[in-house]
C-alpha cells in the first residue's frame, strides 16, 4: 500500500457515520424527493422507493430506478456500503437524482437473492447493482434483465459472465496474498492454519482462497490444514469456527475474508484458552472487531471502505445507464467525492488496496 493511499483512506473512512453492528433484516434506502423513507418486508427482503422526474444533470439521467441487491440483508458490512446513512450507494444514487432501493434475501444464497432480483425488474428497475452470490447461477435472471435493456453492474463479488461493470474493490491477488503474510509474520511462518470463508461458491471469497494457496507456498512450514464456509450466518460461522478447533487441536491461525465470519471466529477466540495462542486475521469492520483488537485475540486484519465500495457502484450504474460510459476498457467516469476513475480489463474497476487495522489506529474509524 502506498502512504499516498493510506492517508487519503484514513481521512475518508472517518467520514462514514457509525453503522450498528448488528442490522436489522429490513433495508434501507432514499430518493432524491423524499426527505425519508419507509420499509416494507416481503419474502424477498424490504425495501422502500421514492419518486422522481425523469430528467438530464451533466449528462446524466436523473428518475432512474436502481435496485442496490447485495448478497443479503442484516449484514452490517453491505448496511454500511448500501444505505444513505455511512454516504454509501443509496446516499449517491440520491445526490445523482435516482430512486435508489436496498433490496435482497435473508440469506447469502442464490436462492434468496434470485427473488429479490427479479422483484425489482417487475417494480421498473432500470439498473441493477448485485454482490452475487454465485458466478453462474444468477445469470439466467441477469441476462434476462439485460436483454430488457437493465444496466447490471456487480460490486464486492462478481458474475463476469452477466454483468456489464464489475465494481473490485481491491486487487484479489493484494487480499489474498497479504492475508496469508500478515497470519504468517504472527505465527512465526510455522505451523497448521485454516480457513473460515463465506458460501463456497462466493466468487470473490474463491479467487482470494486461490491466491493464499499459492502465497502459502512461499511458506513450507506453514499448512492448510481446511477450508470450512460460514455462509455468511454468524451462527454457522461459529459452528464451523468451533469445529476446526476441536479437530485441530494443534491449529496455529485462521484467516476469515469474510466480515461475518471473521467476526464470529473472534468471538469463539476471545477465551483465555485460544487468545494469544491460535492467530486470526481476515476482512472486518473496525466497529465489530474493536473489542477484539483491543483484548488482543486479534492483532491485524483488513479491509477497504465499504461505503466508497457502494458509491462508486453507484457512480458507474447511473454512468452506464445514461449512455455516457459502455463499461469498456480504457474508459474513465467521475465518481464525485472519489476521484475520477479508469475502466480496466474484463470491464473492472478498482476501488484500491485494503488498509490495514491494528491496536495503533482502529480507535480513528466509525464503520
Amino acid at each position: 500500500m502506498t502512504l499516498r493511499r493510506a492517508r487519503k483512506l484514513a481521512l475518508a473512512l472517518p467520514i462514514a457515520a457509525t453503522v450498528a453492528v448488528a442490522a436489522c433484516s429490513s433495508s434501507s434506502s432514499s430518493s432524491s424527493t423524499a426527505a425519508t423513507s419507509s420499509a416494507a418486508a416481503s419474502s424477498t427482503g424490504s425495501s422502500s422507493t421514492g419518486s422522481a422526474t425523469t430528467g438530464s444533470t451533466a449528462g446524466l439521467k436523473t428518475g432512474l430506478k436502481v435496485f442496490v441487491v447485495p448478497k443479503n440483508l442484516g449484514n452490517s458490512y453491505f448496511t454500511t456500503a448500501d444505505s444513505a446513512n455511512s454516504g454509501g450507494a443509496i446516499a449517491a444514487l440520491s445526490a445523482l437524482g435516482e430512486t435508489g432501493t436496498e433490496t435482497s434475501g435473508t440469506a447469502a444464497t442464490p436462492a434468496s437473492q434470485i427473488p429479490a432480483i427479479q422483484a425489482a425488474v417487475s417494480k421498473g428497475a432500470n439498473a441493477l447493482i448485485v454482490s452475487a452470490t454465485d458466478p453462474t447461477a444468477l445469470c439466467p435472471t441477469l441476462k434476462s434483465a439485460m436483454s430488457r435493456g437493465i444496466t447490471v453492474v456487480t460490486y464486492d463479488s462478481d458474475a463476469p459472465t452477466c454483468r456489464s461493470m464489475f465494481i473490485n474493490q481491491a486487487s484479489t491477488a493484494q487480499i489474498g496474498t497479504s492475508e496469508v503474510d500478515v497470519l504468517a509474520k504472527e505465527i512465526g511462518d510455522s505451523g497448521q492454519i485454516a480457513i473460515v470463508s463465506a458460501a463456497a461458491s462466493a466468487t470473490n471469497q474463491n479467487a482470494w482462497i486461490g491466491y493464499m494457496k499459492t502465497e502459502l507456498k512461499k511458506y513450507p512450514k506453514m499448512s492448510l490444514v481446511s477450508t470450512v464456509y460460514g455462509n455468511d450466518d454468524p451462527t454457522t460461522a461459529t459452528q464451523v469456527t468451533q469445529g476446526l478447533l476441536q479437530q485441530y487441536p494443534n491449529l496455529k491461525g485462521i484467516i476469515s475474508p469474510t466480515t461475518v465470519g471473521i467476526a464470529a471466529a473472534a468471538a469463539v477466540l476471545d477465551t483465555s484458552k485460544y487468545r494469544g495462542k491460535v492467530a486470526l486475521t481476515g476482512l472486518g469492520t473496525p466497529d465489530e472487531m474493536k473489542k477484539y483488537v483491543s483484548d488482543g485475540t486479534v492483532k491485524e486484519f483488513e479491509l477497504w471502505n465499504p461505503a466508497d465500495l457502494g458509491f462508486l457502484a453507484a457512480y458507474a450504474a447511473v454512468e452506464l445507464a445514461s449512455g455516457k460510459i459502455t463499461g469498456s476498457a480504457g474508459q474513465s467516469f467521475s465518481a464525485g467525492k472519489l476521484g475520477s476513475y479508469t475502466v480496466g480489463a474484463d470491464n473492472t474497476v478498482l476501488l484500491g488496496p485494503p488498509f490495514v487495522f491494528s491496536s495503533s489506529n482502529i480507535a480513528q474509524f466509525n464503520f
